[in-house]
């Protein structure tokens, strides 16, 4: 039996039907672990900030790929009237 490094719940994995790399949800609190070793099981949370920086490449292809500017924030508008 191991434990879910998020939540401490007990997950119940057998060491021998596991593979490294496999996904596995923890049943109370969902989060997404990754198994980085087996012999004894060991569980690594995928942190959810991975995904936003995936996210924001994805955005940023995609601004390139139509040709538009990214809109200005509003600190830049500042900035150019303090320059007039």
């Amino acid at each position: 039996m191991i434990r879910c490094p998020e939540c401490s719940a007990e997950i119940d994995v057998d060491e021998d039907e596991v593979e490294e790399g496999e996904i596995l949800s923890c049943p109370e609190c969902e989060s997404e672990l990754e198994v980085s070793q087996i012999h004894p099981v060991h569980l690594n949370i995928i942190s959810d900030d991975d995904d936003d920086d995936d996210d924001e490449e994805d955005e940023e292809e995609e601004v390139a790929e139509n040709g538009d500017l990214p809109e200005k924030k509003e600190e830049d508008d500042d900035e150019e009237e303090d320059e007039e």
